[in-house]
């Protein structure tokens, strides 16, 4: 295995996709790190914009303040993942931070980097939550063309906060 993408974000269920990684039998020789940035928040209107509108809001938040904190977020969960994963050994780590409908972009990423392999953490949502907001791990999962890992986070694990993900770093 060359190259595996794995998705991360500021929730316990990504935090499963460190001892996921951590437990495949060969490491790869390449890491891509991909945080999604949700462009507005919890609404569930990105994933009904098609392509023009999606480009139009991306373009409209360009040097605003709330872009400035999204990007020092992802910044900041992508550098927490990416010290884990040099603590475990691993030397080659790219990072990627990209806006929109987060399976889309997980794949549209893994697709240019032509990755063997997705890790993505489960968000545990069930039943109405779930068909409401929707599951990004499902997501990829239907629509990858490479092998996906979900990562699932243990029941009676602490609830991750992205303040415990800024601490670390």
């Amino acid at each position: 295995m060359k190259k595996v993408l794995i998705a991360v974000d500021d929730t316990k269920g990504s935090k499963a996709v460190l001892s996921v990684f951590q437990n495949l039998v060969r490491p790869p020789e390449e890491v891509i790190l991909v945080h999604v940035e949700k462009l507005e928040g919890r609404s569930l209107m990105i994933d009904m914009l098609g392509e023009a509108e999606l480009s139009t809001l991306k373009e409209s938040l360009k040097g605003t303040d709330y872009k400035e904190e999204l990007d020092r977020k992802a910044e900041k969960v992508l550098n927490y993942y990416k010290k884990e994963l040099e603590n475990g050994g691993l030397i080659r780590i790219k990072t990627v931070i990209r806006e929109g409908v987060p399976a889309d972009e997980i794949l549209r990423v893994a697709e240019e980097e032509e990755v063997d392999l997705i890790i993505t953490g489960s968000n545990g949502k069930k039943g109405m939550l779930r068909l409401i907001t929707g599951c990004v791990s499902k997501d990829v999962e239907k629509s990858s063309k490479v092998p996906v890992l979900v990562g699932k986070s243990d029941a009676h694990e602490k609830v991750f906060d992205v303040k415990e993900v800024i601490a670390a770093v």
